[in-house]
């Protein structure tokens, strides 16, 4: 499984998605699986990738909470939580996305 975490250079949140994303793959046991980051700088970059707003978190090149909303826009994304609109998704909904891919 190759997890990676696409994301523009003004994201506040991109380091802390990585932070999760490890957190959640630690829950689940996998101790083996990398977190890659890739800093999309142009429109050309985002057209490239399965991107919705940073930060995009990718399983295998597809999103990991896919919305229908790519983009081209080196733009910020938000995410719905149980708490409500954040520019991250909880450690829990990770660890049951990243589960759910097997």
């Amino acid at each position: 499984m190759r997890i990676e975490v696409l994301h523009i250079e003004e994201c506040p949140n991109w380091e802390h998605a990585g932070d999760r994303v490890r957190e959640a793959l630690d829950r689940l046991g996998d101790t083996s699986t990398t977190v890659a980051f890739r800093l999309l700088q142009t429109s050309e970059d985002a057209a490239s990738v399965s991107f919705a707003g940073s930060p995009t978190i990718t399983v295998d090149g597809e999103d990991l909470f896919p919305n229908g909303a790519q983009t081209t826009d080196l733009a910020c994304r938000i995410y719905f939580t149980p708490n409500g609109v954040a520019g991250l998704p909880t450690v829990d909904q990770l660890e049951e996305a990243i589960s759910a891919r097997g």
